[in-house]
């Protein structure tokens, strides 16, 4: 075949703005992933952590798994340096310095990124156990094949970005129609904006919409998860104006919630179904910079696109066969490397919110008055406490004491209390505050509560955002042999 006509073939001359935003904005979602991985990782699975990344690898599990820990035995100042290195390459991407060069030059940028978070990530246990790890990963793959400004924007990689768009949202739709019945009688909304794992200061206020509201966003919702991923693969501008239908149902979710990086990412990969004519028909000053992209793509890049092509289709046998399932898998990888992954998300809605709250005290024999309450950065805690905005930020101990809540593994848990009991200086950086000022509690304990939102009236009559209610002890007084 003609050099010219495989370029032409594989070559889009209407997504420059589209590779942009995907370029940046993936590199910008991985850049707050590593600086959430070091804030954390040490504290959570590092050498002392919660639980260390040394002991899981002492299973064996590493030999199973494509990690750099299989060559380089971990320590915490050589994830460190891992994650400095990723903070620094996704930095570079945001600013668009590798788009310069050739093509091969972001291709090693962002598949150096895949690699070593995959590293991090299938370490990382529970805390790491987010459908938004895989979909990050597998969103650096893809990325990576989206070329430099000096060639046209490969179609292969274009469609593969809509492919993982396409799981997202119908791999939702359906997770949702096969599991609570609360999302098949458009009642799940009158739940989930209370229950979710980390309100934001919206939820409230979408919580207190009439239920009337709250049953048409849900019917919203099944329209745009089941119905519109169709038409990103559609002619243009059918393609964008479906783009711009999961555009603007994911803006709402991070208006009303704290999904780490799922939504934002989500918000970037569906830019890929947006033409550069639709990007020029709402902003009209970009129009002459678009129509001036490159349209050559050199026949190396389109041999490596169309090699990656034919991988990912194979790849998608099993998780299409999943998405037909009954038994549908929900943020499943079906391959160690975590390529064309199975997502979803609440797949049942819980109705009502549970809470634990942890207490230390320095008395020896404590009353009722001596205990004092830690403090997490984002989970509802002390009921006067607005809900804060942290998502894209991921932070994961407070996602983990939801799922503890609904009765979750709780080994890790343990661990933690007796962190808190030696008074651990990197695992009270996780928290808001410390209490006690760095001194160890003499005890801790573990109390269960009902959270719920509070009405309008209570809030003017009382100041608080929760109404909350003791249900059980979850863990008695415990302290350190002294």
């Amino acid at each position: 075949m003609d050099a010219s006509v495989l370029t032409a073939w594989a070559a889009s001359g209407d997504a420059d703005a589209a590779r942009q935003v995907l370029q940046r904005g993936i590199a910008a979602i991985a850049c707050v992933a590593w600086l959430s991985a070091l804030a954390q990782f040490p504290a959570l699975v590092g050498e002392h952590g919660l639980l260390p990344v040394p002991r899981f690898l002492d299973r064996g599990v590493a030999r199973s798994l494509p990690v750099v820990w299989r060559w380089v035995r971990y320590s915490d100042r050589r994830f460190r340096i891992l994650a400095w290195s990723g903070v620094i390459v996704s930095a570079a991407l945001v600013v668009g310095a590798p788009q310069l060069g050739p093509w091969w030059v972001p291709a090693l940028c962002f598949l150096f990124m895949w690699l070593a978070y995959l590293s991090i990530s299938d370490v990382g246990q529970t805390f790491w156990a987010f459908g938004w790890e895989s979909l990050l990963v597998e969103s650096l793959f893809t990325a990576s094949f989206l070329g430099s400004d000096r060639v046209a924007p490969p179609v292969i990689t274009i469609m593969a970005m809509r492919w993982i768009v396409f799981r997202l949202e119908f791999g939702a739709g359906t997770i949702k129609m096969r599991g609570d019945r609360s999302w098949r009688d458009l009642t799940a909304l009158y739940y989930h904006h209370e229950t979710q794992p980390m309100p934001n200061p919206m939820s409230r206020t979408a919580h207190l919409l009439p239920r009337p509201v709250h049953r048409l966003e849900t019917l919203g919702s099944h329209f745009v998860q089941l119905v519109v991923p169709f038409f990103l693969f559609a002619p243009q501008p059918v393609a964008s104006i479906a783009a711009a239908l999961v555009l603007l149902t994911q803006a709402w979710l991070v208006v009303t919630g704290n999904f780490a990086w799922l939504n934002w990412l989500t918000l970037v990969l569906a830019f890929s179904a947006v033409s550069d004519s639709a990007v020029s028909a709402v902003i009209p000053p970009l129009g002459p910079v678009l129509v001036h992209g490159p349209t050559q793509t050199p026949v190396a890049f389109v041999a490596v696109c169309v090699g990656v092509g034919v991988l990912l289709l194979w790849l998608s046998r099993r998780p299409v066969l999943n998405l037909l399932s009954r038994r549908q898998l929900m943020n499943a990888s079906f391959n160690r490397w975590r390529l064309v992954n199975a997502y979803g998300a609440f797949g049942s809605v819980t109705q009502q919110r549970s809470e634990v709250v942890v207490e230390g005290t320095l008395a020896a024999a404590p009353g009722p008055e001596d205990w004092v309450e830690y403090a997490f950065k984002g989970k509802p805690g002390d009921p006067r406490r607005r809900p804060r905005q942290f998502a894209p930020y991921h932070l994961r101990l407070d996602w983990l004491m939801w799922f503890l809540a609904l009765g979750a593994d709780d080994r890790w848990f343990r661990v933690f209390l007796m962190r808190l009991l030696e008074a651990d200086r990197p695992t009270l950086r996780l928290l808001a505050a410390d209490p006690f000022d760095g001194e160890a509690p003499r005890w801790v304990r573990a109390r269960m509560f009902l959270y719920r939102f509070a009405t309008r009236k209570e809030r003017r009559d009382t100041g608080l955002y929760w109404i909350r209610e003791e249900q059980f002890t979850l863990v008695r007084p415990t302290g350190l042999r002294r």
